[in-house]
């Protein structure tokens, strides 16, 4: 089956009628149907299909002649396995590429293979990994972190969405056992090889003139929570002097994000608000806000923060409003595995593909991963640079070339 065939069977699920965009929630309607699509395309290409005690979702093409490894392990003695992915969860009104292009992708490839007459002599396994983008839970790449043992069960079975329903009871209805989430060294033990392939968030292969791209290094980055705390009242009565408003707090903190990130050469966002109770005609109470940082390296994202902070806890105390902070993920700076990408670099040469190196902002499942296996990304350009909105693209002739350097590459690591 053609990529654009697989593309268009998946395009549908998860999208807002009004908006364009995509709300492919972890453990939602959205993401059951997402799920069903996996593991439908999975089993019409013969892939052993299983879900591991994360959620996370692993399709296996076996090498022939080896025997079935228990549950979600790949087949075969010892460790070796070459696996590729990405997520498919959305951000709220996110685009369709953000994730779901590296796991299209992955089976395309795998269908590219076959009509060469090509099998894996180790194992090759698609995987997509749940909570990517941290939308529902509030924790970027938890799936991932999760398997990896980054993040304590524990704490991950009480983080909570916004209407209250805990990840535990969500994965509950969904038929998953919580108290399984952990870390899972026997499946990791087996991963040889992890390469994700992922649309470029940013424009810079436009500016290069080339339609891959091969993944350097990840930006330190980290979200906080801030919570500032007023006093209720009523906006009709309450005057300006006497308010403790923390609506005025937060919005000198946003303006302090921004210069600070100027300053230091970094970005900084605050893209989640939720003002409580919420009414028209009345002085917030409490003010929640998330910010996100990045930095292209760890020292200067803390000098970064620290000054968002200094101005955080300056502006609440004049306006008399309480603060509390809370971070909420921090992930350092990481570099892919040097030997892995240069011989991802040495497949797409061979074949003619040009693939410049590139370091990016964005967090990725990679990013987490290579804390324990040799990981890599190839990135497909994006005309507009968009990313995270509808507006997000890539060409379907980009989209074509992802599909012919992953299998390059997988023929490379995976069957020779």
């Amino acid at each position: 089956m053609s990529f654009a065939a697989l593309w268009e069977g998946l395009l549908p699920v998860g999208r807002d009628a009004l908006t364009g965009g995509y709300r492919r929630f972890s453990w939602t309607p959205a993401d059951v149907a997402c799920r069903s699509w996996f593991t439908r395309t999975a089993a019409e290409r013969g892939l052993r299909v299983d879900t591991d005690r994360n959620g996370n979702l692993w399709a296996w093409w076996d090498p022939p002649g080896l025997a079935p490894g228990p549950g979600s392990l790949p087949r075969g003695p010892g460790p070796g396995a070459v696996v590729v992915g990405s997520h498919l969860d959305s951000v709220p009104d996110g685009g369709p590429f953000d994730g779901p292009l590296g796991v299209v992708s992955a089976f395309a490839a795998i269908d590219l293979l076959r009509e060469r007459g090509l099998a894996p002599v180790r194992p090759l396994g698609v995987a997509a990994f749940c909570e990517e983008e941290g939308a529902r839970f509030g924790v970027a790449c938890l799936g991932s972190r999760l398997l990896t043992g980054v993040i304590d069960p524990a704490t991950a079975r009480a983080l909570t969405d916004a209407g209250g329903t805990t990840l535990a009871e969500a994965m509950a209805a969904a038929g998953q056992d919580p108290a399984r989430i952990g870390p899972d060294e026997d499946l990791l033990g087996r991963i040889g090889t992890y390469v994700e392939l992922h649309i470029e968030q940013g424009r810079a292969l436009a500016g290069l003139g080339a339609a891959i791209g091969v993944g350097e290094r990840i930006w330190p980055h980290g979200r906080w929570r801030l919570g500032f705390t007023g006093r209720p009242d009523h906006a009709g009565t309450a005057t300006l002097g006497e308010r403790r408003d923390p609506m005025l707090a937060f919005a000198s903190v946003v303006l302090a994000a921004r210069q600070a990130a100027a300053d230091h050469h970094g970005l900084a966002t605050v893209g989640k608000v939720v003002a409580e109770p919420g009414a028209v005609n009345g002085v917030c109470a409490r003010v929640t806000a998330w910010l996100d940082a990045r930095c292209p390296d760890e020292q200067t994202l803390w000098t970064l923060v620290d000054q968002i902070l200094a101005a955080s806890r300056d502006v609440a105390g004049q306006h008399g409003v309480a603060l509390e902070v809370t971070p909420e993920s921090v992930t350092p700076a990481v570099d892919f595995h040097p030997g892995l990408r240069a011989r991802l670099t040495a497949s797409l040469a061979a074949r003619g593909i040009h693939a410049p190196v590139l370091a990016t902002g964005a967090g990725h499942d990679a990013g987490v991963l290579a804390a324990r296996v040799p990981a890599a990304m190839l990135f497909v350009r994006n005309p507009s640079g968009v990313s995270h909105s509808p507006a997000e693209h890539a060409e379907p002739a980009d989209c074509e070339a992802g599909v012919l350097a992953l299998a390059a590459v997988l023929e490379d690591l995976a069957c020779r």
